[in-house]
């Protein structure tokens, strides 16, 4: 069975400013809240099912190109990912929730096909936990 990991945290900022900053504006910010990731796009066309991201990831120590396939966009509730590092594919969704006018709840899984449910999860653990607060803490202070 496929190694899954899951985060949810509650943004104190309204839904739409959320997802504006996650998933619309996802190429310019997500490498700001994770620092071993490079994304760029082929054209300046906004977001949507079907386009395709490049993204370089550093975190293992060397340098792995890869791409993130949009599979699933929804407005102010969702955005899903198929995630290629190299020949490793994982798939990655994020969800939106509106708690109050004022309160986002923001949830990521993560799935990883190819490992083990009972692999060790420590590291990916931490850093997705890392990037989450660093994620939270920009939304709240920019928007």
């Amino acid at each position: 069975m496929a190694l899954q990991f899951e985060s949810s945290q509650v943004i104190d900022r309204p839904i739409d400013k959320v997802f504006r900053f996650y998933a619309i504006e996802h190429v310019r910010n997500h490498p700001r809240w994770d620092s071993d990731i490079e994304l760029w796009l082929d054209n300046a066309a906004p977001l949507a099912v079907g386009t395709v991201i490049h993204r370089r990831n550093k975190r293992s120590g060397k340098v792995v190109e890869g791409t993130m396939k949009v599979i699933e966009f929804e407005i102010n509730r969702m955005m899903a990912m198929e995630i290629h590092d190299g020949p490793a594919v994982m798939y990655g969704k994020t969800t939106f929730e509106a708690l109050n006018e004022n309160q986002t709840k923001l949830t990521t899984i993560i799935d990883i096909p190819w490992m083990d449910e009972n692999a060790d999860k420590t590291f990916l653990n931490s850093r997705l936990e890392h990037a989450a607060q660093i994620r939270k803490q920009l939304m709240e202070s920019e928007l």
